[in-house]
């Protein structure tokens, strides 16, 4: 199986080397324009030779992982346009810019462009930034949802092989209600003008 995940992002960039590290084959997808010069990314490109443009990841890949900035997601849907993305299995890792009507901008675009994928939301929780939200390395959980119930086995699987706890969220209509967990934590770390992002855990009795 592989991976593409789509992105310059710190986010992508982590996941992919926590993949990687996990033995799973990955490819990151970036724009034409995209700066290599950081260090790690160098690293990447150089011993693995994984960096390639958007469409020549999607095409490669079995399963996608959208970790791009809002600014570059609508070049990524136009690429996902172009490639046959049936039995595909998209993760939309983003988050859409605040709006208090719980708007699902970044996903509801992201179904648009690929009607045929199998879609899921998933990672968000880590914000784009992270690892660096997350400095003491205390976020073990992340939530995600899909209306493909066959599929979620997998995707549970997925998250599990780096290390992360999944909590099923249900079905993608809850898409809103993860995006807005996301940005109270944002909102929070904001008003107590701290550095350290504030994340949520979710306790069961």
């Amino acid at each position: 199986m592989k991976l593409g995940i789509l992105g310059g992002t710190s986010l992508a960039k982590s996941l992919g080397k926590k993949y990687i590290d996990a033995g799973l084959s990955v490819v990151f997808g970036v724009r034409t324009d995209f700066n290599i010069d950081e260090a790690e990314w160098k690293v990447l490109n150089r011993f693995y030779d994984r960096l390639c443009p958007y469409q020549s990841a999607i095409i490669q890949s079995e399963i996608v992982l959208i970790c791009c900035e809002n600014e570059h997601l609508a070049q990524v849907c136009q690429e996902l346009k172009e490639v046959d993305l049936e039995d595909k299995i998209i993760i939309d890792c983003t988050n859409g810019d605040y709006d208090k009507k719980l708007s699902t901008g970044n996903t509801q675009l992201i179904r648009r462009s690929a009607p045929k994928a199998i879609i899921f939301k998933a990672f968000n929780n880590l914000g784009l930034d992270y690892p660096n939200s997350d400095v003491l390395g205390i976020v073990k959980e992340t939530y995600f949802c899909g209306d493909s119930n066959f599929e979620k086995i997998r995707i549970k699987r997925l998250i599990e092989l780096i290390g992360f706890k999944a909590i099923d969220a249900g079905k993608m209509k809850n898409a809103t209600l993860l995006e807005a967990f996301y940005h109270l934590s944002r909102e929070i770390t904001w008003n107590k003008k701290e550095e350290s992002n504030y994340h949520f855990k979710l306790i069961s009795v």
